[in-house]
């Protein structure tokens, strides 16, 4: 009996390769879907964390922690910022108490060694959409910094303070006559592009680099070599770019279409950007706005 060798002809293997080529091109935007609306559901569970970690802050201390903590005579802690606080809240114990030494030993300068937790990047602190975060990167005067995916709401903008978090803040849960529900705690904005503002450690005043805090509606007056051609605010909240400066005045994300907020009662909602009217309602604590739902 006769067999037969006889093997795809060119037709049928161009035919083949057109087949799978088209599956994959039906594949990909799937599995990348997937990819993405995972990566906001851990994003989405790492403000959850940061949220509960300041509650669980706040009960010990009286207030939730201050968005930074601003040089003063007799202050241990200077430019640490509010996320560094949460440490022993997050089981990073560890790395809390040999920031405690670090400081003991070097108080005033808590960007460069024994601080190794500017150089630290901290998984809770990252959102996975941004694969950047996860090694420490060199950037200006030398610095190595870690960085994070998340910024207290320190108001409307930065100048007023009507927020939960700002520099020297000491807001109690109970000062938020607007309702924890009804006030942004923390938000995403991610790192800018040459990584000298978004440093979750520790923070200089506005123009010393890192920012730890942001207005929903900044009026900002770019400042320094850095940002000097970005244009004054106000900067609303809206989409961004990893590779534009200027985005770093406004709260945006990685993810399609908004970011992710935590608000004061330890919830965290997506908020699109077309909320942006509402935000500024959402972002003070004690407005006394009566704030429709942008969901």
């Amino acid at each position: 009996m006769l067999r037969s060798n006889r093997g795809f002809s060119l037709v049928e293997l161009l035919v083949a390769i057109a087949i799978i080529a088209i599956l994959l091109g039906l594949l990909l935007p799937a599995v990348q879907k997937v990819r993405s609306t995972a990566a906001r559901m851990q994003c989405q569970n790492n403000l959850k964390q940061i949220a509960l970690a300041a509650h669980n802050y706040e009960s010990p201390h009286g207030a939730l922690p201050p968005g930074l903590t601003l040089p003063k005579v007799g202050e241990t802690l200077p430019y640490i910022g509010w996320l560094a606080r949460l440490l022993p809240y997050i089981e990073q114990d560890a790395l809390w108490r040999q920031s405690l030494d670090a400081y003991a030993e070097r108080p005033n300068t808590p960007f460069t060694l024994p601080h190794f937790g500017i150089m630290t990047p901290i998984k809770t602190f990252s959102c996975p959409a941004d694969d950047r975060q996860s090694v420490a990167h060199d950037t200006h005067q030398g610095l190595r910094v870690a960085t994070a995916s998340y910024l207290g709401v320190n108001g409307t903008n930065y100048k007023a303070m009507n927020g939960a978090l700002y520099p020297g803040s000491r807001v109690r849960l109970t000062d938020v006559a607007d309702g924890t529900s009804n006030t942004l705690l923390a938000g995403e904005r991610p790192p800018s592009p040459d990584f000298w503002y978004g440093w979750w450690y520790a923070s200089g005043l506005v123009n010393g680099g890192g920012d730890t805090n942001l207005g929903v509606n900044e009026l900002s007056i770019p400042f320094g070599n850095y940002t000097s051609g970005c244009p004054s605010g106000p900067y609303g909240y809206r989409n961004g770019k990893p590779t534009e400066m200027c985005d770093l005045f406004h709260f945006w994300s990685l993810h399609t279409g908004g970011a992710n907020f935590a608000l004061c009662d330890g919830s965290v909602r997506f908020l699109r950007y077309d909320a942006a009217q509402v935000l500024p309602a959402l972002a003070t604590r004690a407005g006394g706005e009566v704030v429709a739902s942008p969901d």
